[in-house]
């Protein structure tokens, strides 16, 4: 039975790795071996690991890492906690190949233990780009590292391909997020606002914003000036999800609770919806705002406008439903109005994602159960050049 270990460290990840996961422990041939990390253990972050565990699934392993800190000293502390945890749950565990998804940094440490450990690793939703992130050298690391790839799209396919990648070992599945638009039963709106105890009214805005790592700008200046444009809006309800555990993640957060606050009739906030929720609410709300990259992938299959705020997803492949814009309030008003225009509206119903069928899971599923791991760890760089 081949021992697929899966590792995930905060909500929006286990949301992605939920179906895949499923695939893998109901397949008699497989063995999941689950590790959680990072936000899923810290009480700030929601104690999320919980969710897994009422969803069914078993926890192979739990490695803290997470330090009250998100100042550059404290992330590099944090991986390096966790970079010791996990060489201690890999010689345990001892999986025939390990998962793991995007960018993150603890998803960097993972990586660097199984290459120590000589195992085997997979690698979702590379080839990617986000130049307004250290994710971006992060995501490109662990395709170095890694030994099997599952892309999104063709374009980022290739591009993992030109790192250097074997092109029978890159495999263009969708993003894997789709697969819950398309496998969870959805809230309908009156569940909807009943589980979040908030009423979406006439109009409602699902605001994310992240720390841009690479930048830098003053975090405070930048979410001030988002928070300024909203106020423009006095008549629109606003639903914010707090950001990830990131450089000045805490001052982000701290400026989203005064808001709600001091707009507790019109908006809230959530520090995980969880999956249903939040895919539940992109299906009702007006508008996705903020720099998050739900608003690239998934809103757009339900049709939805996003303002997409500064560098932060700058080099992403994008649908006509996304727009662009700079950071300060004026251009994200207008941004906010252009997506309310007639015109920009009636491109909405044409819109597609560019990401995908929505059927990723099975895909990934049959290649981890069925690609031959005898001298994988043999990696030769591909040339394209000859």
């Amino acid at each position: 039975m081949r021992k697929i270990c899966v590792v995930t460290g905060s909500r929006a990840e286990y949301g992605l790795l939920y179906w895949l996961m499923r695939e893998i422990q109901d397949d008699p041939d497989l063995l999941l071996q689950l590790v959680v990390t990072g936000m899923h253990l810290s009480p700030e972050f929601g104690l999320t690991y919980q969710q897994i565990e009422a969803d069914g699934f078993t926890i192979d392993a739990k490695v803290e890492m997470l330090l009250s800190s998100d100042t550059p000293a404290g992330l590099t502390k944090s991986m390096g906690l966790g970079l010791i945890g996990f060489a201690d749950v890999f010689e345990r565990l001892k999986p025939d190949i390990v998962v793991i998804l995007g960018d993150r940094f603890e998803m960097m440490v993972v990586a660097q233990a199984a290459m120590v450990a000589n195992i085997p690793i997979a690698h979702l939703h590379g080839g990617e780009s986000t130049e307004g992130a250290f994710d971006e050298a992060i995501r490109h690391s662990i395709t170095k590292m890694s030994h099997l790839h599952f892309t999104s799209t063709e374009k980022y396919r290739e591009r993992v391909i030109q790192l250097g990648e074997q092109p029978d070992r890159v495999f263009n599945v969708g993003a894997i997020g789709l697969d819950n638009i398309h496998k969870l039963q959805l809230l309908n709106r009156e569940q909807l606002e009943e589980a979040i105890g908030f009423q979406l009214g006439e109009c409602c805005f699902l605001v994310t914003y992240h720390p841009v790592t690479l930048s830098s700008r003053d975090s405070r200046r930048q979410m001030e000036q988002l928070l300024e444009a909203l106020d423009h809006f006095r008549q629109v309800n606003i639903i914010f999800t707090k950001p990830n555990a990131d450089t000045d993640g805490r001052i982000i957060a701290e400026l989203i609770d005064e808001y709600v606050t001091r707009n507790s009739r019109r908006a809230i906030s959530f520090v995980s919806m969880g999956q249903l929720r939040y895919l539940s609410a992109l299906r009702y709300v007006d508008a996705v705002i903020g720099n998050s990259s739900s608003g690239i992938i998934e809103a757009p299959a339900f049709k939805k406008p996003t303002v997409n705020i500064g560098p932060r997803q700058q080099g992403r492949i994008k649908s006509p439903s996304v727009i662009d814009c700079g950071e300060t309030a004026d251009e994200i008003i207008a941004a906010i109005n252009l997506a309310f225009s007639e015109e920009f509206q009636s491109r909405l119903s044409g819109s597609e994602s560019p990401y995908g069928d929505g059927n990723s899971a099975p895909r990934i599923k049959e290649v981890l159960k069925t690609f031959r791991l005898e001298g994988i760890l043999h990696k030769t760089f591909y040339d394209l050049s000859k």
